[in-house]
């Protein structure tokens, strides 16, 4: 990420009132960003709830049983690796995955970390 993107957490669009949140380009995403944000359980559960979805969701619609602040963290950390993009409809925050941008930098990542995550998760019954 550049110094102004990694700095910015939201800014107005010109003439518009609508926040835009700041993201890496395609470019700028390193797979050190990627590993270590998927490396907490906690964000890799939001990450597997987005991929089963396969649209977006809105923030509340995945639940993580931590404090608001520390969910607002996850999808923060989640948003500068370039793992998540995040928009603003109305009030509603909307999160996707970058799946087009992870798998043209990282061929296999995604759904290699996504099946390995699944099987943990039958296997601890936590499914």
């Amino acid at each position: 990420m550049t110094d102004a993107s990694a700095t910015a957490t939201s800014a107005a669009a010109p003439g518009t009132g609508v926040r835009i949140l700041a993201h890496p380009a395609r470019e700028e995403i390193r797979i050190e960003s990627v590993l270590h944000a998927l490396s907490d359980p906690m964000r890799l559960r939001v990450v597997r709830e987005l991929a089963a979805a396969e649209d977006e969701l809105t923030c509340s619609r995945i639940e993580l049983p931590v404090s608001k602040s520390t969910t607002t963290h996850h999808f923060r950390v989640l948003r500068e690796s370039g793992i998540i993009s995040q928009t603003y409809r109305g009030t509603s925050k909307m999160n996707g995955l970058r799946r087009d941008d992870l798998d043209a930098l990282f061929p296999g990542l995604l759904d290699s970390i996504l099946a390995a995550a699944n099987r943990q998760a039958d296997r601890l019954g936590e499914g």
